[in-house]
């Protein structure tokens, strides 16, 4: 029988502790700078941030309404879930969804919600933009209140480092409300050009980019055209232009009822968005136009209000998740947009992606 020294079982009971604390902590595939960590217990991940501390940000729905959780160890662990809805907002039946969640980088979160108030047959003006927010290291959110007090959807949030916070919507047309001091006070909507004819049911993704313009990505429905375009908006000069990214054409009677998103990256955007049930993605320069002339297609597939997301890597690799059917997938594309291995998946519940790039450039997807 093989006995083991004392120091030697102090080590094996160090090790297995070390492997436990660690163990949803999952390097995937050939490259191992791709981790899926475990999002908390009964939450559906819908989005997630990190901010410039290395804090990362996870907003859920979950059955007891929308949650809020934040990790300060890479996605290690994850702290207990914060509730979003204060009790004043509740009401029998009135169910609260996130759309969108944008945190500044001192790690401020404003999330965006919206609900089933239409269904309910509640007055009109409660079928709008919900809006809640916490602060840097709070224990409570906000209360929750009502943005634009009209019928609308395609709910998302862009904030910038300066306590700009701009709320986008679909109501007919492109709105937006802006607040300059960290989402207390939002001004009157704004319709940003009568000329954009948005598809209503699809949504809205937004972000400011690097020379301080707003960049949002929607879908047009001119002509049942279903083409993405990247509006830039100039808050300053009130300058808005508008680039079409897709080229793929998607002729369709009826709104598609698609998610997308935009992120930064350098002087540019990243950009990703569905045609048909397939996940394209390209790279724009600062003006938003594609630099490659058509858009790169990903082996992800997609149904109606799924979500997707696209991360830039350190070394110019990009990384494309997606959901569907309760399963988190991904690729990932080198510098010059090729596919480098094949698509990946693991099980994660619930519609929305989330994903950041962590501080040491590891791609952390959350399912």
């Amino acid at each position: 029988m093989k006995t083991f020294s004392i120091p030697a079982i102090v080590f094996l009971l160090f090790f297995g502790l070390v492997l436990f604390a660690n163990a949803d902590q999952k390097p995937v595939g050939a490259n191992s700078r791709v981790v899926t960590v475990q999002a908390p217990k009964g939450c559906e991940p819908v989005t997630a941030k990190i901010d410039a501390h290395g804090t990362i940000h996870l907003v859920s729905n979950s059955s007891e309404g929308p949650q809020y959780s934040k990790s300060m160890d890479g996605g290690k662990t994850f702290e207990t879930p914060l509730q979003v809805l204060d009790d004043a907002v509740r009401k029998p039946g009135l169910i609260f969804d996130v759309w969108d969640m944008a945190v500044s980088p001192s790690g401020h979160v404003h999330i965006a919600l919206g609900t089933n108030a239409w269904k309910l047959k509640l007055p009109k003006d409660e079928w709008g933009f919900y809006y809640a927010s916490l602060k840097p290291n709070g224990t409570q959110f906000s209360p929750v209140r009502n943005l634009n007090h009209q019928p609308s959807e395609g709910f998302s949030l862009a904030v910038t480092g300066q306590g700009k916070v701009t709320a986008c919507w679909l109501a007919d047309k492109l709105y937006a409300n802006v607040s300059l001091d960290d989402g207390q006070n939002f001004g009157p909507k704004i319709e940003i050009d009568p000329a954009f004819n948005p598809c209503d049911c699809c949504t809205t993704t937004a972000t400011y980019g690097s020379d301080g313009r707003l960049a949002i990505l929607y879908r047009e429905e001119t002509n049942n055209e279903r083409d993405m375009y990247v509006v830039l908006w100039d808050q300053e000069t009130s300058k808005v232009t508008r680039e079409r990214v897709s080229n793929i054409s998607w002729k369709k009677n009826s709104c598609p009822m698609t998610y997308y998103g935009i992120i930064p990256q350098g002087d540019g955007y990243l950009a990703i968005w569905p045609t048909e049930t397939t996940i394209y993605f390209n790279r724009l320069n600062s003006n938003g136009a594609p630099r490659v002339p058509k858009e790169i297609k990903t082996a992800g597939v997609t149904g109606m209000r799924t979500g997707m997301f696209i991360l830039p890597g350190t070394d110019g690799q990009t990384l494309v998740g997606w959901k569907k059917d309760d399963q988190l997938g991904w690729q990932l594309f080198d510098q010059k947009a090729r596919p480098i291995g094949r698509p990946e998946s693991a099980k994660s519940s619930g519609k929305g992606a989330a994903g950041v790039v962590d501080q040491a450039g590891n791609f952390v997807l959350i399912r």
